[in-house]
């Protein structure tokens, strides 16, 4: 869950598997914040492809990259998803990177492909569509299995 400002408004256990989040619509990012925080991930969304950027540049200069899954809408304002994507693929060992797009057309996936990413998903898209890909990207790589939710707090800045 974020603020409005794309903040997160909740602080989580480092144990919960992480997924940074970017979608330029402001309902479709709270829905699935919401979502992926009920199933036992700990979510930072953006509202953006700039900011998602620049959360994964800050992250790389300090050597503090710890999200599970980077998960991005293609088309935003400014920077897209694919950008992104070719982004991450330039600097290598960042984690990997699911695309949702509501104009998904076979040239946009077979260049999602070439790039690495992890899916694509077209919206409309089921939710537990969304939960399988996520589940399948993000468990084969962690040792804990054991996720506990714990209740949100408000971010209180910092």
């Amino acid at each position: 869950m974020v603020s409005a400002s794309g903040r997160p408004i909740h602080t989580e256990s480092t144990s919960r598997p992480r997924i940074l989040l970017a979608e330029d619509d402001g309902e479709m990012r709270e829905m699935l914040s919401f979502v992926l925080w009920r199933e036992g991930y700990a979510v930072e969304s953006m509202p953006d492809g700039a900011s998602l950027l620049q959360r994964l540049e800050e992250a790389c200069t300090s050597e503090a990259i710890d999200w599970d899954l980077v998960i991005s809408d293609i088309r935003m304002p400014g920077i897209t998803g694919m950008e992104v994507l070719e982004y991450l693929k330039a600097r290598g060992n960042l984690p990997p990177l699911m695309l949702i797009t509501a104009f998904g057309d076979e040239q946009t996936h077979e260049l999602a492909r070439r790039l690495g990413a992890v899916a694509l998903l077209d919206k409309p898209f089921d939710l537990q569509d969304l939960m399988s890909q996520v589940r399948r990207v993000i468990l084969p790589h962690k040792s804990k299995t054991d996720y506990t939710l714990e209740k949100p707090t408000k971010y209180t800045g910092g």
